[in-house]
């Protein structure tokens, strides 16, 4: 027996919003993820470009926040009501909102702010809704990221062990994160630094288009190697994990000294090399590494991180987890543990000071009646493809 979820979430390159849908059922220690369907909703006119209007470093408003997460918050109920209408009726909601600021001050994350307002999704769809999942993890020490890890431990533990090597699972959004999971199942998790965000602002500001497709200019350009020297003095790197961050800190000051001294595909080319270089120091120790997020569509990155790895480079398809879905799917396990009175934190990767059920639950149109809490740890989790009962 278990229960449909719906997860979604809007990443930091705020492309727009991803649905997924997932059966989730328990089996001892293991969690059994069957993937129901997935798809990715536009945000609606304009709002995209009004959330990045308000991303640091622009100057917002208490009047423009609020807005925002009105607006956010009834696309979030649109898009998964058109998920729920695609692949069938769901028995609960999670959703990781999007992201507007990440406060982390002298190492160490003090707080986190995602729009996206819950009550909107519970209206819309009439099921309870798990949300701000990222707060208490941040109340507790910890950095309220990568929550990728949460996922990455369990799936990956079993290809850590059986070849004796770390396995990395590696997201390629706005900023790209790891989940390093040694194979006696211990993990740590960090953010490395950014994936497209320094990418599709140079794209952006040099050509006026949203992102360099399919890597097409940085495959023309060469490397400014002195400018990559500068780029990676940035301290953020030299930091011991847990870290995380995001474009409050990687933002568009970053390229207001060299656009106009650097060709747009010299600078493309150098910022690919710079998401390439931070990745492989990350993974320098695997056996595995499995890649997911926007990222892995742009052939030019994955080159040059193909060229700096020296481990065995999978997508998350190649294990069964589609990978422009897989950050999806991690949001409906979140919230499917808390619903279940689980753990959804991995205290090595986030740096909280213990295990801790996460977010806050907003009733749907029924009263809650919550399960009861499963009494034992779950250690494992397995990707199935043909059906709830495989």
């Amino acid at each position: 027996m278990g229960e449909r979820v719906a997860g979604l979430l809007s990443g930091t390159s705020v492309d727009g919003i991803d649905v997924a849908v997932a059966d989730l059922r328990l089996n001892g220690e293991e969690v059994v993820l069957t993937p129901a369907g997935f798809l990715e909703v536009p945000y609606p006119a304009g709002l995209r470009e009004d959330l990045l209007a308000a991303l640091p470093p622009a100057r917002t408003t208490a009047e423009q926040l609020t807005k925002l997460d009105t607006r956010v918050g009834q696309a979030f109920a649109e898009a998964v009501q058109q998920g729920l209408d695609r692949f069938g009726p769901a028995d609960l909601v999670a959703s990781l909102g999007q992201t507007v600021f990440h406060w982390v001050e002298d190492g160490r994350a003090r707080g986190t702010l995602q729009l996206g307002r819950p009550a909107w999704i519970a209206e819309r769809t009439g099921l309870p809704v798990v949300a701000d999942l990222r707060a208490r993890d941040v109340a507790a020490g910890g950095h309220g990221a990568p929550l990728a890890s949460t996922l990455d431990r369990l799936w990956l533990r079993e290809l850590a062990e059986s070849t004796g090597r770390p396995a990395v699972a590696l997201n390629i959004g706005g900023i790209a994160n790891v989940t390093v999971v040694q194979p006696d199942g211990e993990a740590i998790a960090y953010d490395t630094g950014p994936g497209n965000a320094l990418l599709d602002l140079a794209a952006l500001r040099t050509t006026g288009r949203p992102r360099d497709e399919n890597g097409e200019l940085a495959s023309k350009g060469r490397v400014d190697e002195d400018l990559l020297r500068r780029l990676l003095a940035e301290p953020y790197y030299a930091a011991a994990p847990p870290k995380s961050t995001g474009k409050e800190l990687f933002h568009s000051a970053y390229l207001d000294d060299v656009l106009a001294t650097t060709a747009p595909e010299d600078l493309l080319a150098t910022l690919t090399e710079l998401t390439a270089h931070t990745i492989a120091a990350a993974c320098r120790d695997a056996g595995t590494v499995v890649a997911s997020g926007g990222g892995v569509e742009n052939p030019a990155l994955m080159r040059a991180l193909s060229a700096k790895l020296r481990a065995r480079l999978l997508t998350s398809d190649d294990l069964g987890l589609p990978r422009a879905a897989k950050e999806a799917y991690l949001t409906a396990l979140l919230g499917w543990l808390t619903w279940h009175g689980l753990p959804a934190n991995v205290p090595s990767a986030t740096g909280a000071r213990g295990l801790r059920l996460l977010g806050s639950i907003t009733p749907g149109a029924a009263p809650l009646t919550l399960p009861p809490p499963h009494p034992v740890a779950v250690t494992r989790l397995r990707v199935a493809t043909g059906g709830p009962e495989e």
